[in-house]
C-alpha cells in the first residue's frame, strides 16, 4: 500500500462524548468516526469564514496528534476541529500551498506545536500578526519540559535552546498538550467547558492506560537495542522506559538524506546486537530499510510511527493516537524486543515488509 499521496482526504470525528474519566484501556480505542470533508463542520455543511456565526467554532491544527487530541476534547460541543496536513504526509517537513493560510486565517484558533518545530507554521503565525486577525493560537507544547538535544545533533534541528521536539510519544508529557488545547477549546467556547474537561479527564485516563502498556513491553524485554530504519523520534520513549532505541538517521527530521556513515552504523548495531527484526517508519522513504534487509542478516521490517501523520486506511478505520500506538506501535516494539513470534502478531496493514 502505498504511503506516498498527496490527496487530503477527509478528517473523521470519533464519538465519546459524556464518557468519564474512569476510561482505561480499550475505551477510547474502539472508538470510530464518521469521514467529513476538510473545511467543513460535523454536519457535513460548509462553515462561515468567521465560524462562529451560528455559534460554531472552526479549530485548525498543524500536526495530526494535536488535531486528534482537540477532536476528541471537541465531540459534544460546538467546535469543529480540522487537520491541516494532508493524509499519507508526515507533519514535520510539509509545505503548504497558500490556501493553507487561507485556512488559518479564517479559523477560530490555530492548535500548533510551538515556535521552530513546523517553519510553515512560524511563517503563518507571523502572517496572522500582520493582517491583526483575531485567530486564537493554542500551543501545545507550553510548559511542558522537554529533553535536552541529543550529542550528535546540531541544534538547528532543535526547539528553544536544543531540545528535543517529540515529547508526544510519552503519554505522561503528552497530558500536558491535552490540558493546553483543553484551556484553549475552552477559552473559546466557554458555554462548553464542562464537557471539554471532561474529555480531557478521558484522555488523560487513556494516556495512563498506555503508559501502563508500554512499561510492560519494556519490562517483558528480552532484547537490549530495538533498531529503527527511521529518524531520531523516539528519544522520549528510551527515556521513560530507560530503552535503547536506535535510529537510522540520527536528525530529528524525517527527510530523505540517509548517508553512508547512517547505513554503515545501522549494519554495525545490527550486527554487533544479533538484530533480525527492525522498524520500519511508516511515512519514511523505504528503500534504507529494504536495503537493510539485503545486506544484512535482518529478516524482516515492521511499522513504526511517531504519530505524526496519518493513512487513509487508518482514516477510514476511525484510528488516532491510541489506536496507532495499540496496532502499530506496540505490536512492532513487541517484536523487535523479543517479547512476541512474528508469526504471531497481526497486523491491519502496513505489516511484515509492509505487505498487506
Amino acid at each position: 500500500m502505498s504511503t506516498d499521496t498527496n490527496e487530503t482526504t477527509g478528517v473523521y470525528r470519533r464519538r465519546f462524548a459524556g464518557i468519564g474519566a474512569g476510561v482505561l484501556a480499550g475505551g477510547l480505542a474502539g472508538c470510530t468516526g464518521n469521514a467529513a470533508d476538510p473545511g467543513t463542520g460535523s454536519g457535513g455543511s460548509a462553515a462561515d469564514e468567521s465560524g462562529d456565526d451560528d455559534g460554531e467554532y472552526t479549530v485548525v491544527a498543524s500536526f495530526f496528534t494535536f488535531y486528534d487530541f482537540a477532536d476528541t476534547l471537541a465531540e459534544g460541543t460546538a467546535l469543529t476541529v480540522e487537520n491541516l496536513v494532508p493524509t499519507g504526509l508526515h507533519g514535520h517537513g510539509w509545505e503548504p500551498d497558500p490556501s493553507i493560510q487561507r485556512r488559518i486565517t479564517d479559523a477560530d484558533a490555530l492548535v500548533h506545536v510551538g515556535p521552530d518545530f513546523q517553519p510553515w507554521v512560524d511563517r503563518a503565525i507571523e502572517t496572522l500578526a500582520a493582517e491583526s486577525t483575531e485567530t486564537a493560537l493554542i500551543n501545545a507544547r507550553a510548559g511542558v519540559e522537554l529533553l535536552d538535544l541529543a550529542d550528535s545533533l546540531t541544534e538547528e534541528e532543535a526547539v528553544e535552546d536544543a531540545k528535543d521536539p517529540h515529547f508526544w510519544l510519552d503519554p505522561q508529557r503528552a497530558k500536558v498538550a491535552v490540558e493546553n488545547i483543553a484551556d484553549g477549546l475552552a477559552a473559546l467556547a466557554p458555554d462548553d467547558e464542562a464537557t471539554i474537561r471532561e474529555n480531557a479527564a478521558a484522555i488523560d485516563a487513556e494516556l495512563d492506560a498506555l503508559d501502563e502498556e508500554w512499561t510492560a513491553v519494556f519490562d517483558a524485554a528480552e532484547r537490549e537495542v530495538a533498531f529503527l530504519a527511521a529518524h531520531n523520534a523516539f528519544a522520549y520513549v528510551s527515556e521513560r522506559y530507560g530503552a535503547t532505541i536506535e535510529p537510522l538517521v540520527v536528525n530529528l527530521a524525517a527527510s530523505n538524506d540517509v548517508r553512508p556513515a547512517d547505513m554503515q552504523r545501522a549494519q554495525d548495531t545490527i550486527a554487533d546486537n544479533d538484530i533480525r527484526h527492525i522498524g520500519a517508519a511508516v511515512f519514511e522513504p523505504i528503500r534504507p530499510a529494504r536495503q537493510l534487509l539485503e545486506q544484512t542478516d535482518v529478516k524482516a521490517y515492521f511499522p513504526v510511527t511517531p504519530y505524526a501523520g496519518t493513512a487513509e486506511s487508518w482514516v477510514e478505520r476511525g484510528w488516532g493516537y491510541f489506536e496507532i500506538a495499540r496496532q502499530v506501535n506496540l505490536p512492532t516494539f513487541r517484536i523487535l524486543l523479543g517479547i512476541a513470534d512474528p508469526a504471531d502478531v497481526t497486523f491491519a496493514d502496513y505489516g511484515r515488509n509492509f505487505e498487506p
